[in-house]
């Protein structure tokens, strides 16, 4: 349920009414925007009598919210919400740009990188250190040794680290030491590591499952929103469809769809969802262009040697002159990168 109040009305008449509220057992979700204050209720709010409600000194409009997403819906939260990430900031104006290999390898590998990457233009950087892999004969990542490489390639540029968490057993650790928290797709749905991560204030990149539906992933974004974290970034990285063609299918559609329907900013993974490197770039220009907050490209400086997916990783050349044409792409759509 939204309650909005008028624009004359006082703090008192707010506080009074989030006490009443609270006292039979609904949670308060306040958003105070330049255009609106109200009032997200959360709960079982069939008992509550809209018609009472619309009377209340103080009271615009009380209106039902019909998707099960509560927190992450823009009808609670009308403005976009800007997440920060170590003084980067995800939602607003500026593009973030996400690089960095698909899979930490050695430390002179990753340092390299950062430094490519940092000089064209990204903001972050990723690695892998712990790997989901479809086979488990296939490489599963450094681990702890390779979250070790990431913090010193930190320390050698400057740039904020980007890696995905594979258990809640690792939560703590992930907290200390890592400045954007990714939950890739296979564990999109695994609700008791994004309980735990809501119960932290660490910001979350929450990719979209395999085959989920929007709602499906704004509800999983719900999970750890529930639990009190509302630094949740989405991450569209295509989903499986018929066309085999392709690693996976982009759906862009979802970047509009998402923002019409939730205030959390959205990232796209072009290098996921194509699998080829030569269809990163054109695929990160679209999604600039439908109105992405931001990009998660995967750069490897011998992609031919890589320990995993080197054929959808661009090399640091390519990736600069990719940079180049973005810039052009936000300036059009009112952005900046």
């Amino acid at each position: 349920m939204i309650i909005v109040f008028k624009q004359n009305a006082t703090v008192e008449e707010k506080t009074k009414l989030k006490n009443q509220l609270e006292s039979k057992g609904f949670q308060i979700h306040a958003s105070d925007g330049v255009n609106a204050s109200l009032f997200g209720v959360v709960g079982d709010t069939s008992a509550l009598d809209i018609n009472l409600l619309r009377v209340v000194e103080g009271v615009e409009k009380v209106m039902r919210v019909q998707e099960p997403f509560k927190r992450a819906n823009r009808m609670f939260h009308p403005e976009d919400s800007i997440i920060d990430v170590a003084g980067r900031k995800f939602g607003g104006k500026k593009l973030q740009v996400i690089a960095g290999p698909c899979s930490v390898e050695t430390q002179e590998q990753v340092t390299e990188i950062a430094k490519d990457v940092k000089a064209a233009g990204a903001t972050l950087m990723r690695g892998g250190a712990f790997k989901p892999r479809t086979s488990p004969y296939s490489f599963q990542g450094l681990k702890e040794k390779g979250l070790d490489f990431l913090k010193n390639a930190r320390a050698a540029t400057g740039l904020p680290i980007v890696t995905e968490i594979m258990s809640p057993y690792m939560v703590e650790r992930f907290v200390e030491d890592v400045d954007l928290i990714q939950v890739g797709a296979r564990n999109m749905q695994n609700f008791d590591l994004l309980k735990e991560l809501g119960k932290t204030n660490k910001p979350i990149l929450l990719k979209r499952g395999l085959a989920a539906t929007i709602e499906e992933w704004l509800m999983a974004a719900e999970y750890i929103m529930s639990e009190g974290n509302e630094n949740v970034i989405l991450c569209e990285r295509g989903i499986r469809t018929f066309e085999t063609y392709t690693r996976n299918t982009l759906d862009v559609s979802a970047i509009p769809a998402v923002k019409r329907l939730s205030h959390l900013p959205v990232v796209v993974d072009p290098s996921h969802a194509a699998g080829m490197w030569w269809m990163v770039e054109p695929l990160a220009k679209a999604a600039v262009a439908v109105g992405a907050d931001g990009l998660l490209i995967e750069v490897h400086n011998d992609p031919e040697a890589a320990w995993c997916d080197g054929a959808q990783s661009l090399k640091p050349d390519r990736f600069a002159k990719l940079m180049g044409d973005l810039r052009g792409i936000a300036n059009i759509v009112g952005r900046e990168l």
